[in-house]
Order: structure tokens, then C-alpha cells, then sequence
């Protein structure tokens, strides 16, 4: 976002101020179960709620471009969000969504070959 000049400063200053969240203004995951957005609180009085084995959750870094002032016009209305599905384990994780594209040259492939249907 600093590269593209739609935040001005450091990353160290970006993160300070929260000015990234104009665009990114929701975490970057929630728990899943029985809902798509299980209800559950990520924190236990001032803890953050340790990860468990069984414990299921999306891990979904999004950005979010609105029509403004000071956003160059190339970016207005552009939305991204790559979200994976994860399941917590006794070593790790296990990541169970289906194997997606997230390089460049993959999603602007597939997206031609949408196009082309």
C-alpha cells in the first residue's frame, strides 16, 4: 500500500496511526464451525484464547479500495481477499481448502480463461 502510494509513510508509522485500516478493516481470520462466522471471543478477559487441536478457523487477508480523493483512480473499486481454511494440530496446522491460485500469473490465467466461456 506504501508502494502504491495509497499510504504515505513507514510501515512502522502505517501500523502506529492504523491508517491501513481504511482498507483492511477486518482481522485476518475468524474461528469456523458450526456457522460460517462462528460466534467466540478471541480474547479471555485481557488473553489472547490459545490455540487448541480441533479448533477450525479462516485465515483471510483482504484490502479493500474505495473511490476517494487522495486513491488514484486505477485502484477505485478493487477488492482482494485470499482466504485459506485452517485446522489446528497437535504439530501445526492442516490448511483444507482447496488448492487455489495465488500467484500473479495463475489468477490473471484463470481469469482469462473464465473470460473466454
Amino acid at each position: 500500500m506504501i508502494d502504491m502510494k495509497l499510504l504515505p509513510g513507514s510501515p512502522d508509522a502505517v501500523i502506529e496511526s492504523e491508517s491501513y485500516k481504511r482498507f483492511f478493516m477486518h482481522r485476518t481470520s475468524h474461528w469456523l464451525g458450526k456457522d460460517v462466522h462462528d460466534a467466540g471471543e478471541y480474547k479471555q478477559g485481557e488473553h489472547w484464547a490459545p490455540l487448541a487441536p480441533g479448533m477450525v478457523l479462516t485465515i483471510e487477508p483482504g484490502c479493500y479500495i474505495r473511490p476517494a480523493d487522495d486513491v488514484p483512480r486505477a485502484f477505485w473499486n478493487i477488492g482482494v481477499r485470499i482466504e485459506d481454511d485452517a485446522v489446528v494440530t497437535a504439530q501445526g496446522c492442516e490448511i483444507i481448502t482447496a488448492a487455489a491460485p495465488k500467484k500473479i500469473a495463475d489468477i490473471e490465467a484463470l481469469m482469462r480463461d473464465a473470460g473466454g466461456r
